[in-house]
Order: structure tokens, then C-alpha cells, then sequence
């Protein structure tokens, strides 16, 4: 199933997308992997009992990560039943709140609201550079000191591999992967340095997990 980024997603695709997501023996080795460098990084930072934005939020895959930490969680999303599944999960927390927004029309939060702002697989949906230098200087705008970015780093083999997906599957989904220079180029632009960039998995995926800080 495709879906766009550009039109929310409904309740029955919210459901589908959660089941199917990562259900394959990969993507469940993809999944924990993710958690495990995240985990490292929200301890690098001191993330307990901060401020936080998940955005965009999807179905609350990382929420439960978040508020072991004891961090006070706003998630965010352009899909209002992404958000309502997210909140379904924190149903539980006090400290959790759940916000309907376009992240590419900017955020509806004050200046330097948050400690730091998670955005986990998204930007590599993100195809036009300026739409992502947008998005970047929102994230500046309304976190204090970190950000937590995914993106998807130039990597012939991985590219490789999603053509091969594409023309098996006839999957119509496409991601933008740019290069290590021209992503710290993207970052210095919208006032953030990056600290540390960790492969997901060295030389045989493309999907970058990046700390960065407000300069």
C-alpha cells in the first residue's frame, strides 16, 4: 500500500500501516536497532523528565521509549488519526499531548518550547530541499538545544536494493537520500551543528540516525 505524505492518513490506513509496518523478521531487526540508538543518544542528552516533541508522531512507535525516560511528550502529526492512535498509547501518561499539525506549513508552538524536537523517518519523504530547510528552521525555532533527525544518507547499495523492491513489489514509494556534505550544509543553514551522525547499519543501509544542537 502507498501512501503519500501530502494527504493524512485515515483511520483504516492508520490501522493497516501499523500491522503491516514491522511485521517481516527485517523490519523488526530494523525496528530494534532504531530503539537501541535512540536509547543511547536520549542518555547522552539527558532526556529524562525534559520537554519533548515527537514530530511527526505516526501510530506512537517511539512514545513508549520516550516516556519511560519520564519525558513530558508532546506528539505531533499532519494525520488527526495518527495523532489519536499515539494518545491511545499514552493513554496511561499524564504528560502527554497530542497536537494535529503540518509540519510543512510550521509548527503551532511558541519559541524554544521543548528541550529537544525527535523526527524519526520523515525527512528522506521530504524531496524539495527548501520544504526541508523549512522544516529544519522550525525545529530550531521551538527547541532549546537538541534535535533527533533521521534521514536517508547516499548509498549506492541500499539504492540498489529499493529498485529492485520497486520493480518486484511495484511499490510506488520513493525516497530522497542525499549526501553526507550537503545534509551538514542543510543543518548549518537552520542554525543546528551536528554532533554525531549513527549508521543504522554501516555500508549496507542508506537510514542515518543524526543528534544535532543549536549552534
Amino acid at each position: 500500500m502507498f501512501f503519500s505524505i501530502n494527504v493524512p492518513f485515515r483511520k483504516q490506513e492508520v490501522e493497516d500501516y501499523e500491522r503491516r509496518r514491522y511485521r517481516g523478521l527485517d523490519q523488526k531487526i530494523v525496528d530494534r536497532r532504531e530503539k537501541r540508538i535512540l536509547r543511547k543518544i536520549l542518555k547522552e542528552i539527558g532526556a529524562d523528565s525534559r520537554l519533548a516533541l515527537d514530530a511527526p508522531c505516526g501510530y506512537g512507535r517511539f512514545s513508549t521509549l520516550l516516556l519511560e525516560r519520564g519525558v513530558k511528550l508532546t506528539s505531533t502529526d499532519y494525520s488527526f488519526y495518527m495523532v489519536k492512535r499515539t494518545k491511545e498509547k499514552e493513554e496511561h501518561s499524564r504528560v502527554a499531548l497530542g497536537v494535529v499539525a503540518d509540519l510543512k506549513r510550521g509548527l503551532p508552538f511558541k519559541k524554544e518550547t521543548f528541550d529537544f524536537v525527535l523526527s524519526m523517518r520523515f525527512f528522506h519523504h521530504v524531496h524539495q530541499a527548501n520544504e526541508r530547510a523549512s522544516i529544519l528552521k522550525e525545529y530550531a525555532r521551538v527547541s532549546r538545544a537538541w534535535v533527533i533527525l533521521s534521514y536517508y544518507q547516499l548509498n549506492w547499495l541500499h539504492s540498489l536494493q529499493r529498485k529492485l523492491r520497486r520493480r518486484i513489489k511495484k511499490s510506488k514509494t520513493q525516497i530522497k537520500m542525499i549526501s553526507r556534505s550537503d545534509f551538514e550544509k542543510e543543518v548549518r543553514a537552520s542554525g543546528f551543528r551536528v554532533v554525531r551522525i549513527f549508521p543504522l547499519f554501516r555500508g549496507i543501509h542508506a537510514h542515518r540516525i543524526a543528534l544535532l544542537a543549536k549552534s
